[in-house]
């Protein structure tokens, strides 16, 4: 039943358009009275639409288990019982037999498996989506890692693609995100780099490439892949022994400093993110191990994005820009990246992300007080939905790989300090490839903090100013919701009545009620329809 085409699209669209409901109904319900007894009900909500997801996707298996598998890794945003129900979608999906394992490879190798190898673990010591890895050992006596596609995988993913399409679609007509976003280009480089990982030709190509990549740093290590042997849907790679990199009390029997492994881990991840290149898109904690003396194992190379000279340029100019306080850089960058388009408000944009930053350096969120940082972070969302601000198609998967990888670092150091652990290694890396940072711009950062006073002083002494004019912005844009929506119950009000005499006018065969009936009912129906535009607009601006 689960591999029925039809089945598996109704299942899973339905799921979608049950939360997507859940949470408009939930946010209109609470909107502009958030307490922590809505809070505690937004937590039950999400718990159980992610309870909903695992059960769906363990079931259905495909592609829902590698979304799965992003948002499991969401530890800097996700609620705690969120990442609790997910956590068993990464690499503990339910395997398939050994009897249908096996006939995968003897059919990729033309042959029994005993011709290839002298021994091998009908136990999968992993089993992802696409496929499952056993241990084995070659008849030259080195141990080794095969893994082995699923079988059928490819006519399940492409199902499941045409129900994710038709997601999308409602995404795209209901949902903030969907209406800021390119959803068919974000479609076309799913398909590409999922379809590719379904060709396990193309990962060994590219553990080939990253092998060499990181040749030079002693603290990483990545197998070697043995070509020989490897097809489309079977790859032998060498074994190396660990644990997954968040199996906390392999880290402390083995003395590792997890302070220290995550900034091992962000040295690595960094050099992706400022060089152009191949990166990374599935760090998630199954596809990155440890070993006992803290050296870093990075494996699974399926899911792997490009990023163009052009984006890695403007990414390194707004990394500088953020360290240096120079917002006018960071802005620029956002806008060469195409986040913003050019009609944006580029002072406003500066001042928000001033104000992030300054929060997060400060750690002033915890010392905020609720109205404070609600106010702050409605003028972000407010300025999201007014601001022309998109997310371009092309950074979904390294926006979903940067967002993977600080959950990880989240779940390895909950107290970790991302712009303290990362500043040093971008400034090192700006010196040797930027070749526009000089002694000058790391003295400018080493006074960051009597530089940035001034700034930080009129800031201060415009915020009261800023702080009417948000005030104002949103009691004007209540106001203007309340009379919308009294139009629309009035309009609505109006249909009501005139829907009576249609009927009517054919009951009593009055001329009047007859032709007068009808021509009502529509301009009732034309009114209503007009005011639900008028609100929607609104709603969008």
């Amino acid at each position: 039943m689960n591999n029925i085409a039809f089945f598996r699209i109704f299942k899973i669209v339905k799921m979608a358009a049950v939360f997507f409901i859940q949470l408009t109904l939930f946010e209109r319900r609470h909107r502009g009275s958030w307490t922590e007894e809505t809070n505690r009900k937004w937590e039950m909500l999400v718990k159980k639409q992610a309870a909903e997801y695992r059960r769906t996707a363990l079931r259905l298996e495909g592609l829902l288990i590698k979304l799965g598998q992003f948002l499991s890794t969401r530890a800097d945003i996700m609620p705690k019982a969120f990442l609790e129900e997910l956590e068993d979608l990464i690499d503990r999906v339910p395997a398939v037999p050994w009897e249908a394992a096996k006939a995968v490879m003897e059919s990729e190798w033309n042959g029994p498996i005993e011709t290839i190898l002298s021994h091998i673990d009908e136990r999968p010591v992993a089993s992802a989506s696409i496929g499952q890895v056993y241990k084995a050992t070659l008849h030259s006596g080195e141990e080794v890692a095969v893994k082995v596609q699923r079988p059928d995988i490819d006519r399940i993913i492409a199902v499941d693609f045409k129900a994710v399409r038709i997601v999308m679609n409602l995404a795209g007509r209901f949902t903030t995100f969907g209406k800021q976003t390119d959803l068919p280009a974000l479609y076309r480089e799913m398909t590409a780099i999922i379809g590719a990982e379904l060709d396990f030709k193309s990962e060994l190509a590219n553990g080939r490439y990253f092998k060499q990549r990181y040749e030079s740093f002693n603290a990483v290590d990545i197998p070697s892949y043995n070509s020989d042997i490897s097809t489309k849907r079977v790859l032998v790679m060498e074994w190396i022994e660990g644990a997954r990199i968040t199996d906390l009390a392999f880290l402390e029997r083995n003395g590792i400093d997890r302070h220290i492994l995550a900034e091992r881990l962000t040295n690595m991840f960094l050099e992706q993110l400022l060089q152009e290149g191949k990166f990374h898109a599935d760090p998630h904690p199954g596809n990155i191990l440890v070993k006992a003396d803290g050296t870093i194992v990075l494996i699974d190379f399926g899911m792997i994005g490009m990023l163009p000279a052009t984006d890695a340029i403007y990414i390194r100019a707004m990394i500088e820009g953020i360290l240096t306080e120079d917002y006018s850089k960071v802005v620029d960058g956002l806008e060469g990246l195409q986040f913003l388009l050019p009609r944006a408000d580029k002072e406003r944009m500066k001042r928000v992300i001033r104000a992030m930053i300054d929060a997060y350096t400060s750690q002033s969120f915890k010392r905020m007080d609720d109205l404070a940082a609600q106010q702050l972070l409605e003028e972000i969302q407010l300025i999201v939905k007014q601001e022309p601000v998109q997310m371009p198609a092309g950074f979904a998967f390294l926006g979903r790989a940067v967002s993977t990888f600080i959950g990880l670092l989240h779940i390895l150091d909950p107290n970790i300090d991302l712009m303290e652990v990362g500043r040093q290694p971008v400034l090192d890396w700006l010196g040797k490839h930027a070749g526009k940072t000089n002694p000058q711009t790391i003295l400018l950062q080493s006074l960051r903090p009597l530089l940035s006073l001034p700034q930080k002083l009129s800031a201060a002494l415009d915020e009261p100013a800023r702080l009417r004019e948000q005030q104002d912005a949103h009691r004007e844009r209540a106001e203007m919701e309340r009379y919308l929506l009294k139009s629309r119950r009035d309009a609505l009000l109006f249909t009501a009545l005139a829907f009576p005499t249609v009927p009517a006018a054919f009951w009593t065969e009055q001329a009047v009620l007859l032709y007068g009936g009808p021509a009502l009912l529509a301009v009732s129906l034309i009114f209503y329809w007009r005011s639900i535009r008028a609100h929607k607009r609104f709603l969008q601006k």
